[in-house]
């Protein structure tokens, strides 16, 4: 048997096709352009969501067409705290809210005024009201487009509506919904108190099943346009957070792995639902039954290299087509003639705010300390460093909670660069680990996916065939003086600037 999973992340969906053992035929990713109205507004067109998966799904299968047949299974996981307001059709009423909105700022004063922040801790294991909650966006849309939230049949988050489009079921799952603001993580169900207060009912909400519940099979209509079996069971795979904990071997406490993608994400697997007394990390569901794990989120960390990418280096980007490489490999060439610490040049990544441990939706990026002599290398390197500190702060903070781990496992598509590897071990003082597949969220869901058609009796039997180390990547002690200064730049600049107002 083979599985297929699928993760839509913030600017790429991806589809893997992997066999029981846990080995990658093949991969495909299909980027989208995010929309930004305005500073606060972050916004996408649903459509390409389901555009993005029908042209990867045909590029899997074009890259390996005589296994189609053997696909027993897909899962879908994606992005949390996204909105989608769609028909009784599940079609989009209007732009899908991308989690990274922050524009619902009124809509969070008005929540957090009717609730103890204790209580919603308690309840959902959200340590503030910030305006990127699922619940803050809807009650934005009540407020802002009267027709749409009335029109609206449900409101769905990203993987919701990919599940939709492939089954016609409405349904969800806790590690999805647990960052919404709406859900219940000690009932394992929606909030009906949070429900009132937006003023919704959960009708209009999807059907919560289990993490990795099978939904159905394809429906004729999804099986013909993505090209695959109607006998396909379709699979909830949830948050990508948790599908890429799962595609990491993070089942069990005493594991911490970070993704680098859009975000940076760091994930510290426990056994019970512990919380966090200073309310500084979020406590979501994870997909192994009963569990939970701590997620740090940090919205902007390879969005960061991705912005830079894209207005700067044009000219990398051009040779990178002529030379038929990848423009990302061009630039950490640039970055690597820099000296550890950028010469004094220190950046803030807080594109669209920031969350980890900080919690400040007003908080802006900044590069500090340039001057004549600093190059784009150097801005560049800054980016790295940057999200490496990011890091490092949101482990000092795991660390007082008593969450610590010999070493960090790192995934994602930061994990292809050895030289972001080696400044995130040289800033952490601690051995990095890498996997067989860096892409562990799609991994993840193809591991539920096994679980879910009995390829494997449980998710730990999954994950011990199909989760694979690849390399170690250890600290140098050259680097820890330059870095641990670069460090404190890093802390200080944020708290001058923004302590006060975070």
């Amino acid at each position: 048997m083979l599985f297929l999973g699928v993760d839509a992340g913030t600017t790429a969906l991806k589809v893997g096709l992997f066999d029981a053992n846990g080995s990658a035929l093949t991969i495909a990713s299909e980027e989208y352009a995010l929309v930004t109205p305005s500073a606060d507004w972050v916004e996408i067109d649903p459509e390409n969501y389901w555009r993005a998966l029908t042209r990867a799904v045909h590029a899997v299968i074009a890259a390996a067409p005589a296994r189609v047949n053997e696909i027993a299974a897909l899962a879908i996981s994606s992005q949390g705290e996204t909105v989608i307001a769609a028909d009784e059709n599940g079609r989009a009423l209007y732009p899908a809210m991308v989690w990274l909105d922050n524009r619902a700022h009124i809509q969070a004063e008005k929540i957090s005024a009717q609730f103890n922040p204790r209580e919603v801790y308690a309840a959902t294991g959200n340590p503030e009201i910030v305006p990127m909650w699922t619940a803050c966006k809807i009650l934005w849309l009540k407020e802002n487009e009267s027709q749409v939230f009335a029109r609206a049949h449900k409101f769905l988050f990203v993987a919701d509506f990919l599940l939709h489009r492939l089954t016609g079921r409405f349904v969800t799952d806790g590690t999805l919904a647990c960052s919404s603001l709406l859900w219940d993580a000690r009932r394992n169900d929606w909030w009906d108190a949070m429900l009132a207060c937006v003023g919704i009912s959960r009708e209009r909400l999807a059907e919560p099943v289990a993490p990795g519940a099978s939904v159905g099979t394809l429906t004729r209509d999804a099986a013909n346009e993505l090209g695959l079996p109607q006998k396909i069971v379709v699979v909830a795979g949830g948050m990508d957070q948790s599908a890429g904990a799962v595609g990491a071997g993070n089942i069990r406490p005493g594991i911490v792995s970070e993704s680098t993608g859009g975000a940076l994400t760091i994930q510290a697997t426990i056994a019970t639902r512990d919380l966090d007394p200073h309310q500084k990390i979020p406590v979501n569901v994870h997909a192994l039954p009963g569990a939970f794990f701590f997620v740090a989120v940090c919205p902007t960390g390879g969005m960061t290299l991705r912005w830079f990418r894209d207005h700067f280096a044009q000219e990398e980007a051009r040779r990178a087509r002529e030379q038929n490489r990848d423009a990302y490999q061009l630039l950490d060439e640039i970055a690597n003639t820099v000296e550890p610490g950028c010469e004094g040049l220190t950046m803030l990544p807080h594109l669209m705010g920031a969350f980890s441990p900080e919690h400040n939706a007003h908080a802006r990026g900044v590069f500090a300390g340039f001057t004549l002599r600093h190059t784009k290398a150097h801005f560049m390197r800054a980016i790295l460093e940057a999200s490496a500190f990011m890091l490092k702060r949101n482990l000092d903070a795991l660390q007082a909670l008593g969450i610590s781990a010999p070493e960090i496992f790192c995934t994602g598509g930061g994990a292809h660069s050895s030289l972001w590897l080696q400044i995130k071990a040289d800033v952490l003082n601690k051995p990095v680990a890498t996997l067989a597949h860096n892409d562990t969220a799609i991994l993840g869901s193809a591991i539920l996916a096994a679980v879910a058609v009995g390829a494997h009796t449980s998710l730990a039997d999954a994950c011990a065939a199909m989760v694979h180390r690849h390399q170690q990547i250890e600290p140098r002690a050259a680097t820890r003086v330059a870095y641990a200064d670069a460090f404190a730049r890093y802390c200080a600049l944020y708290d001058q600037l923004y302590a006060s107002k975070g």
